[in-house]
């Protein structure tokens, strides 16, 4: 995994982190600390108890995120570092190609993942402002990288598979009724066979022919009206996005191998550590290194 890979990965999940513990600490009101938020056998566990456990267990990692974050836009803004929506939107349908991401498309989760690809492109180009990387290494990069620029049509699926046609056709006939394909995907789950999220299918990614035509028929939030044929029995699709096929460009991309390039030219791991000093950032848990 490249640095880059990683440096992404990491923020997906201290984001994940911020949430869980601002989800629950919102909700807190004045005065309700000794509120009980359970009860086993008579004894109570307060709001207190269950907060200083969260803080516990995610409170410093998440603080850190925070200040990250602080820092990062206060810096961009100092050096006029920006990153535009036409760029944030191609790194983002790039991501979800090639990460085969299985979160369910949302309003929420789309704005989620927006902020995290913007956030990621400001930390690179303020980390790496100061490196060179010259041009003919960077059209050198793309030539041979090619078909990382490259994608098929891509489907965000979710399937219900069964054995037989008239099991499927009265999945159907129940989603027509109302039912909730994510309910009836999980009534019909099995330690054979897995049912729902399937992420993005595309050719050459393992997944049957008959679905990937199939879902090509599909408009977006809509399921299959007539059971899809498979070697292994049939099925009912739900398309949750759909992302025609592209190769992007060298002016395209250049920008986002420049600053992949650079960050392999630096040293040590890739964090937002060398920005705190700058920001004059302090925090709870003392001076950061």
């Amino acid at each position: 995994m490249n640095k880059r890979a990683l440096l992404f990965t990491c923020i997906g999940l201290l984001l994940l982190n911020i949430g869980t513990v601002i989800f629950f600490t919102a909700k807190k009101e004045p005065d309700s600390s000794a509120e009980a938020v359970a009860e086993v056998g008579g004894t109570d566990i307060t709001r207190e108890d269950w907060l200083a456990m969260l803080e516990e267990r995610y409170g410093k990692e998440t603080l850190e995120q925070m200040v990250n974050s602080q820092v990062v836009q206060e810096l961009s803004e100092k050096y006029n570092v920006t990153a535009d929506e036409e760029t944030v939107n191609r790194e983002l349908t790039m991501f979800k190609l090639s990460s085969n991401t299985t979160e369910s498309e949302s309003a929420e989760n789309d704005r989620q993942w927006r902020e995290q690809i913007r956030y990621s492109i400001l930390l690179e180009k303020l980390l790496t402002r100061d490196v060179n990387v010259p041009e003919d290494e960077v059209q050198k990069y793309y030539d041979a990288h090619k078909d990382e620029y490259s994608f098929e049509a891509a489907y965000h699926l979710s399937h219900i598979a069964v054995k037989s046609e008239s099991q499927a056709e009265e999945i159907i006939k129940e989603l027509d009724e109302g039912s909730s394909f994510e309910t009836m995907a999980e009534e019909f789950a099995s330690a054979d066979v897995q049912q729902g999220e399937l992420g993005f299918v595309s050719k050459g990614s393992g997944a049957p022919e008959a679905y990937l035509e199939a879902a090509a028929k599909l408009d977006k939030g809509s399921y299959s009206r007539t059971p899809v044929q498979t070697a292994d029995g049939f099925a009912v699709l739900f398309l949750e996005e759909k992302i025609k096929g592209r190769t992007y460009s060298y002016n395209e991309v250049k920008d986002q191998i420049k600053r992949q390039l650079a960050l392999e030219q630096m040293e040590g791991s890739v964090t937002v550590r060398p920005l705190w000093k700058e920001a004059e950032a302090e925090w709870f848990y003392g001076q950061k290194d």
